[in-house]
């Protein structure tokens, strides 16, 4: 695999992972009762899609690549678990909690991308440019569990 291929693919793990990440939060808005927590996840859901967007751009503008359009399945079975959580428990603390943990899956998958020696340094500035956002959103929803778990 060139270089390029391998950006390409890192930066795709990244995208699907982010549009999961997004998706999550589009549905924990609608599963969870309380206010404030619909407008947090609201924000993140579109600072996610967000993040995704910038990926998809750099795939295409930097590398000349064709980037994820869409989340993996595993995010689909998380959030198909998360909404039959929400539905039989009715309970905020467990869609906190299925947030945080994919908040948890999501910072890994950065964590790693940022680990990977082959990436070039271009892709790892995008990457790190994201992830702060990643971050700041994985300490947010932790502190946010511990908060409800008290």
């Amino acid at each position: 695999m060139s270089k390029r291929e391998h950006d390409i693919s890192v930066l795709n793990d990244l995208i699907e992972v982010t549009l999961d990440s997004a998706h999550g939060y589009t549905d924990a808005v609608h599963d969870v009762a309380n206010p404030h927590f619909k407008t947090l996840f609201g924000k993140r859901g579109v600072e996610r899609k967000q993040i995704a967007a910038t990926l998809q751009t750099e795939v295409r503008r930097l590398l000349g690549g064709d980037p994820a359009q869409s989340g993996t399945v595993l995010g689909k079975i998380h959030r198909e678990f998360m909404n039959l959580k929400a539905a039989i428990s009715g309970s905020d603390a467990g869609i906190v909690a299925s947030v945080e943990a994919g908040e948890d899956h999501i910072k890994k998958q950065y964590d790693k991308a940022l680990q990977d020696l082959a990436i070039s340094s271009p892709v790892r500035e995008i990457i790190q440019a994201a992830y702060g956002s990643v971050v700041d959103g994985h300490n947010e929803m932790r502190d946010l569990k511990r908060l409800i778990q008290d």
